[in-house]
């Protein structure tokens, strides 16, 4: 014999169909991480990324994959951009223990591939104000040249 089907029993069921099927959907399509933030292949991080909220005096940095070097802007200022191997008089590397003056410009090391500003006295620009910030990274392979620069754009806030 047959049983009759029970209404309230299906669109429970349906209900709870319709539910998980809404789940596994949204982690499917949700993105995290490099997805999210839509960086180039070549950069292999930043600090701050797209969105992030940082401190007032906080380090600007972005890491490239070997073979790229690149210069920053930020707010619309060109920063000037000074290499860790030009900073001692002759270009040796310094003794141990040695102090080396770090100008207050945007830092480009060769040997790691990255290229990093700390807002500071006496650079162009002293401390990240409250607010959105706008900044820009241009990046080249180094056999390539400045000429065939690509950029890459994005803001952060500043607390």
């Amino acid at each position: 014999m047959k049983r009759p089907i029970n209404k309230e029993t299906l669109i429970v069921s349906a209900g709870v169909a319709i539910g998980l099927f809404a789940i596994i959907s949204g982690f499917n399509s949700g993105s995290t991480g490099r997805d999210a933030q839509r960086l180039p292949e070549v950069i292999e991080r930043m600090t701050p990324g797209p969105g992030d909220q940082v401190l007032q005096q906080s380090q600007i940095f972005v890491d490239f994959i070997d073979g790229y070097n690149a210069s920053l802007t930020i707010d619309g200022v060109e920063l000037k951009t000074t290499r860790l191997d030009e900073l001692t008089d002759n270009g040796a590397a310094p003794q141990p223990g040695a102090q080396v003056e770090i100008p207050p410009t945007a830092i480009y090391d060769p040997g790691n591939y990255t290229i990093s500003f700390l807002p500071q006295e006496g650079a162009p620009i002293p401390t990240l104000t409250q607010g959105t910030h706008t900044a820009t990274v241009l990046y080249w392979k180094i056999t390539e040249g400045p000429q065939k620069a690509r950029s890459f754009t994005w803001e952060f806030d500043a607390n």
